[in-house]
């Protein structure tokens, strides 16, 4: 049994630690200072659900890797570069601009197995059906891959990913903090949101009335599972950055980073979730 299995198994089933990693595309980038920061303070939730960017670093997690070894990855990878990510089909009749083939690569590069039951943590990958016009969560099969980019194509940007008769989207559309999954589980909910509502002062070119619209949607549509979280970790790289900075990688994940520390400092209850250093495997 490895360090990161022993950890995990002082912790009986029924208090169970979940985190639950909300969408927001560059602002994603942020859930990994956080996870830095609950690793230092060895807080090892045992459950991990997300929508969009917070599916795509769940899984990483989830797998087993540390914060910092993501980190490494995207840098490597170039996963910080939004044309590196995209990948243009010959014609642009498709259901949109770029197809999710870089990022489903990738993820089965490093997770060879690409399946739900083998990662390290239980995994919960939140995606909008578009047929049904309703969130699903996808937590089993061989096929991590796909609904990972599924809770991750964009509307119009990514294509839709098809299941069946059924196509998949981003999971943020209808759910940005797809908590719920959890609580049936996790005696304890650790929710971190990357899109906190913030006030438009001022609208001065049209991409900030779209990008305002599209985070009133989702700031509803995080309600009912913000409510479920125990503790609720709001990163501010939002007041700086937006969903498309990937290039600003570096300074969201600082923005995590300070914003984990800052509220574990205000509310030291949730070190009472630290594992114990007497359990770490010597």
């Amino acid at each position: 049994m490895n360090k990161l299995n022993t950890l995990l198994s002082h912790f009986h089933s029924d208090h169970s630690l979940g985190l639950c990693l909300g969408g927001g595309g560059a602002l994603g980038f942020a859930h990994l200072g956080v996870l830095q920061a609950l690793e230092e303070h060895k807080i090892a939730p045992q459950q991990i659900s997300g929508s969009s960017m917070g599916a795509i670093i769940g899984a990483l997690y989830a797998a087993g890797y540390s914060a910092s070894e993501i980190m490494i990855m995207i840098r490597y990878e170039k996963l910080y570069k939004i044309s590196y990510l995209m990948n243009f089909p010959p014609t642009f009749l498709k259901s949109g601009l770029s197809t999710h083939n870089i990022l489903r690569n990738f993820i089965k590069e490093v997770i060879p197995h690409n399946s739900f039951e083998k990662l390290n943590r239980k995994l919960h990958v939140c995606v909008v059906n578009l047929n049904q016009s309703k969130w699903e969560i996808i937590q089993s099969g061989n096929e991590l891959d796909k609904w990972v980019a599924a809770s991750a194509s964009i509307p119009g940007i990514f294509e839709s990913i098809k299941n069946g008769e059924s196509h998949y989207i981003d999971g943020g559309v209808l759910n940005n903090m797809p908590a719920q999954c959890l609580s049936n589980s996790c005696k304890t909910i650790i929710g971190v949101d990357v899109l906190p509502k913030i006030t438009a002062t001022e609208f001065r070119k049209p991409i900030d009335t779209l990008i305002y619209s599209i985070r009133a949607v989702q700031h509803q549509n995080a309600e009912d599972g913000r409510s479920k979280c125990q503790f609720i970790i709001e990163p501010k790289g939002v007041e700086v950055f937006h969903e498309f900075n990937f290039d600003a990688y570096l300074s969201i994940y600082n923005k995590g980073y300070e914003a984990a520390n800052q509220y574990i400092e205000i509310h030291p209850d949730i070190l009472k979730l630290s594992v114990s250093p007497h359990s770490e495997l010597k």
